[in-house]
C-alpha cells in the first residue's frame, strides 16, 4: 500500500491551476522530497493531504484512506495520521513551549502525566532542554523553534510527518546540524516523511526520493540523485544548474553518499 497517492488531481484557484492532472504514489517508511520553483504547487500538495485544500477533480489518499474535506471526523484522522512542521516552526506566539509542543494531545483528551512523559521523551530525541518549557516562541532561537515543531509533529506518533522548507529560515550553521539530526530521526523512527524544499543539497541529503514539480505537473520523480545524474529535459538540467551553481561539489556529494552526519 502507498503511504500517499494522487490519482489524477487538479485543483485550481481563481484562474490559476495549481495542481494539472496530478498524480504520483509514494511509498511507506521512505522520504520523499518534494522540489520545483516557486508557485509550482509544492505547499498546495501538502495541504492537500491534510484535507485543508481540496481538489476539484481526482481523488487523494493517505495510508489508503481518502482525504475529504476538513469536516471534524476527517480532521480528527488527521490529525492523528500525520504531523506537520511548517517554515520557521508555525508555533503560536501567545502559548509557551510545553503548551505549543503537547497541544496535538490535549486536544485528544491526554492526560497531564501521559503528557509529561512524553513530552520528556521527544525533548531527549530531539535534543531540546527542558529548560525551555516555559519560555514563549519569542524567546527561542530559529533552531529551537523547529526542534519544538518537530516534537508537536511528532508527538501522536502519526505515521506520516509533513515538512514545508523546515530549515529555509535558518543560519548556514543551524540548518546544517539540524539536517543531520533530523535524518538520523526519520531513519530511527522509520515514518513516511514528506519534506518540501528548494535546497538541492538539501533534497539530495534526505530524500529516498525526489518529485520535481513544474506548473503542477510532475517533471521528474526517481531516486535522490535522478535529477542531477539523468535529468529529463533541458529544463531540468537548467533548473539544477541554477540552483546549484557548484556543480562538481553537487556530484561529489552523490558520490559520497550524501551530505555528512
Amino acid at each position: 500500500m502507498s503511504a500517499v497517492a494522487f490519482s489524477n488531481v487538479s485543483l485550481v484557484y481563481g484562474p490559476t491551476p495549481v495542481l494539472r492532472d496530478f498524480t504520483l504514489s509514494l511509498a511507506e517508511r521512505q522520504t520523499h522530497v518534494v522540489l520545483g520553483p516557486s508557485g509550482c504547487g509544492k505547499s498546495t500538495l501538502l495541504r492537500c493531504l491534510t484535507g485543508l485544500a481540496v481538489p476539484q477533480e481526482g481523488e487523494v489518499s493517505v495510508l489508503g484512506r481518502l482525504v475529504l474535506p476538513a469536516s471534524s471526523s476527517s480532521q480528527r484522522h488527521a490529525n492523528r495520521a500525520t504531523g506537520l512542521v511548517l517554515q520557521d516552526g508555525g508555533l503560536f506566539p501567545h502559548l509557551t513551549v510545553r503548551d505549543n509542543a503537547s497541544l496535538p494531545a490535549v486536544l485528544a483528551g491526554w492526560g497531564a502525566s501521559r503528557i509529561a512523559e512524553r513530552l520528556g521523551e521527544l525533548e531527549q530525541l530531539v535534543g531540546a532542554s527542558p529548560e525551555l518549557r516555559d519560555r514563549f516562541p519569542r524567546k527561542l532561537s530559529g533552531g529551537q523553534r523547529q526542534r519544538v515543531a518537530l516534537i508537536r509533529a511528532l508527538f501522536l506518533d502519526p505515521p506520516l510527518l509533513l515538512l514545508d522548507e523546515p530549515l529555509s529560515a535558518l543560519d548556514p550553521r543551524s540548518r546544517t546540524e539540524l539536517q543531520a539530526e533530523m535524518k538520523w530521526i526519520f531513519a530511527s523512527l522509520g515514518k513516511t516523511v514528506v519534506l518540501v524544499t528548494h535546497d538541492i543539497p538539501e533534497a539530495i541529503h534526505f530524500a529516498d526520493t525526489v518529485t520535481l514539480l513544474d506548473a503542477g505537473r510532475v517533471a521528474q520523480h526517481g531516486p535522490a540523485d535522478s535529477i542531477v545524474r539523468y535529468p529529463a529535459s533541458e529544463w531540468i538540467r537548467e533548473f539544477v544548474q541554477a540552483a546549484v551553481p557548484r556543480w562538481r561539489h553537487l556530484l561529489g556529494m552523490i558520490e559520497g553518499g550524501g551530505a555528512e552526519r
